[in-house]
């Protein structure tokens, strides 16, 4: 959830910016994720839409997300090589997983499973 407080000194994007990329640094946000439309999200936090596109490129920038025209705006997979692949990987198998209607429990038993947890 983002909160914007317009009494603070820290301009509106800078705000958002910051929270999206605690959520994506948190894993909150999994690479991946599809982050709203930059019309929606300044519906919803009632800013202008050239708030949220000043954002969003700072997070492009920063390395946090990635534009893809008209399939949106994706985070990017972090840290190391290898941590990046686990968390593409992680992405692939939770959409395979939602799109065969398996419920996240299942899906996390199987994956521990696997892991030999």
């Amino acid at each position: 959830m983002i909160t914007l407080d317009p009494r603070s000194a820290t301009p509106p994007y800078e705000q958002l910016r910051v929270q999206i990329a605690a959520q994506v640094e948190s894993g909150e946000l999994a690479a991946g994720s599809k982050l709203p439309t930059v019309r929606r999200l300044a519906d919803d936090l009632g800013i202008a839409p050239n708030t949220v596109a000043r954002a969003y490129r700072e997070l492009e920038s920063d390395g946090f997300v990635e534009t893809r025209g008209r399939n949106g705006t994706l985070v990017r997979a972090q840290g190391s090589a290898a941590l990046q692949q686990v968390q593409e990987a992680a992405r692939a198998y939770a959409d395979r997983a939602a799109k065969l209607g398996v419920s996240a429990d299942v899906a996390l038993g199987y994956v521990a499973r696997a892991l030999g947890s």
